[in-house]
């Protein structure tokens, strides 16, 4: 990097001199939870609906929950898979593999079969810890398949006071007979191994990529990794030191794991919990627990919005908002705050980054490219260099657009057991996103598309992510995705994929009129199609790959 015209950081510029300061963060979030029970024991560490947990209560069950693994035969270095929706068994399984030395496998609880088995396989893992009802139906089958050697299950609809099947949709199913309960196994009073407490480079997951480009591959982030990015959460967005924290993000995704749970530890704050996402729930939860902060996708926030009974009030607690995991359309930061009052905090990050490495400073607001009307997703960290490079891996200058690159404290060491991958993706350390972007001479960094979702219309480049930000415009459009699909005449051409608001009417010819209106005559979709939802992750990304037409 010498010479490189990135290596001055103009981005240090837009920062406070608070956030400037560097990084002495704890070796692992096992460390820092421990921290916070010496100084706050009895401060609530984790609300789920009505149900109540304090640091020393965790600290206490999660030791019995690493003491079992390592008396069933879990040696560190081990793996563990953690397949749980939002709530408190994940966090205790999550600290309790940690504290028996293992490496912690988080798998989307929406996974089927054959997504599970390629992830218990390849990592090669020896305990899953799981919801009753999924090894029920059909993880008793896949784990059986699999290295697997035990295992752990778990009711939601522990740890409420209230028993209450209408909270969560369904009812307490049998005990599985062939597992051990995480409930009672928790309360077993076991301790914890000793001399296992995780090292600052013990890797801490193995996070299987969500496939969107390809396989998925297991990232490998380190418990470093983890707790650079959650102190620069902490100290990036200045909240009051046992705040609560709402975790909107799924905690198996690495936004939520990493923005919500460990962030939320680093300062000692309360994490309340509402299984999934289900816009009425969370709206709820927000009244009841008076979140300082909360990061989604910015199709949750449109879904909140979307909300018949939402009021300004629901969102009167928060200091920080912020939005990532999905890309952020200027329109829908204009018209939140109009509605609601807050401001959208953009942000930008991958798994291969351990979440954000550019987000928007706590006391600025990112600014709109007047060329490309492209929302900025921040600046870079103060210790991270972000370049913008082109198809050699040569330097570009600023405000012209290439491949992201990353280099930081906070991006992995690779892929678990794929080398070919690893210096493919990390030549020299430094991570090649695949997303395409620029960076004006201030340090704001753009995010324009994925690479190789790059449309190529009779020669002409068109990305998606521009004519989705106009069709965001239309107040009828509730979400947007565009991809390209064949054409005899140009070879390929833009098609626009559609969901539109509670009873809005708009068709596809007003919607394609629209666009043309806006944009140059190569750009617009030619067809447009309206669906009642658009498919996504988990953690609320819209998925193009499955509305392109197969090859």
């Amino acid at each position: 990097m010498t010479g490189s015209i990135y290596a001055a950081k103009p981005w240090l510029g837009l920062l406070s001199e608070a956030q400037r300061i560097p990084l002495d963060p704890p070796a692992s979030v096992v460390h820092a939870f421990r921290a916070a029970v010496t100084r706050v024991p009895e401060r609530t560490a984790l609300a789920y609906f009505d149900g109540r947990i304090s640091y020393r209560e965790a600290d206490e069950l999660s030791d019995s929950v690493a003491g079992h693994l390592a008396a069933q035969g879990l040696a560190a270095g081990d793996r563990v898979a953690i397949m749980l929706q939002n709530s408190p068994h994940f966090v205790l399984a999550l600290l309790g593999a940690w504290k028996a030395g293992a490496i912690v496998v988080p798998l989307n609880p929406m996974y089927k079969s054959a997504e599970v088995a390629h992830a218990l396989a390849d990592a090669e893992v020896t305990a899953l810890i799981c919801a009753d009802r999924a090894w029920e139906s059909y993880l008793r089958e896949t784990a059986a398949a699999s290295p697997v050697r035990f295992a752990l299950t778990a009711c939601e609809l522990d740890f409420q006071t209230r028993d209450d099947p209408r909270v969560l949709g369904f009812a307490r199913l049998p005990r599985p007979t062939d597992t051990d309960d995480l409930l009672a196994v928790a309360r077993s009073g076991l301790p914890a191994p000793a001399e296992r407490d995780p090292a600052a480079t013990d890797v801490a997951l193995i996070s299987y990529t969500s496939g969107t480009s390809g396989k998925p591959k297991g990232a490998l982030n380190a418990h470093a990794n983890i707790m650079v990015n959650a102190e620069r959460q902490r100290t990036g967005h200045p909240i009051a030191e046992g705040a609560c924290y709402f975790a909107l993000a799924p905690l198996f995704h690495i936004t939520g794991m990493v923005c919500e749970l460990a962030a939320c530890v680093a300062n000692a704050g309360t994490l309340a919990l509402a299984y999934r996402f289900e816009a009425g729930v969370v709206l709820d939860a927000f009244a009841e627990h008076r979140p300082a902060y909360t990061v989604g996708p910015s199709t949750a926030f449109m879904a909140l919005a979307a909300q018949p009974d939402v009021t300004r009030e629901h969102f009167s607690s928060f200091e920080v908002l912020s939005s990532g995991g999905a890309p952020l359309p200027p329109a829908l930061v204009e018209s939140f705050r109009a509605a609601l009052g807050p401001y959208l905090s953009n942000g930008y990050g991958l798994t291969e980054c351990t979440a954000p490495c550019a987000s928007v400073p706590s006391d600025r607001e990112a600014p709109v490219d007047p060329v490309s009307g492209t929302l900025s997703v921040g600046v870079p960290g103060p210790d991270n260099v972000v370049r913008i490079i082109d198809a050699k891996g040569a330097e570009l200058p600023f405000g012209e657009q290439g491949e992201i690159a990353v280099r930081g404290p906070q991006v992995v060491s690779g892929y678990w057991r794929l080398p070919e991958a690893t210096a493919e993706a990390f030549p020299d350390g430094e991570l090649r996103t695949g997303d395409i972007g620029f960076m004006d001479p201030d340090g704001w960094l753009y995010v324009v598309d994925r690479k190789k979702d790059m449309i190529n219309a009779s020669g002409f480049k068109v990305w998606p992510r521009e004519v989705e930000d106009v069709l965001y415009t239309h107040p009828e459009v509730r979400e947007a995705a565009v991809v390209g699909v064949p054409d005899l005449y140009r070879g390929e051409t833009v098609k626009a994929y559609v969901s539109l608001r509670p009873g809005a009417t708009a068709g596809p010819a007003e919607l394609s009129a629209y666009c043309r209106d806006r944009l140059a005559a190569y750009k617009y979709p030619r067809e447009v199609e309206i669906l009642p939802e658009l498919p996504k992750t988990t953690s609320g990304k819209i998925l193009r790959r499955e509305l392109r037409p197969p090859k």
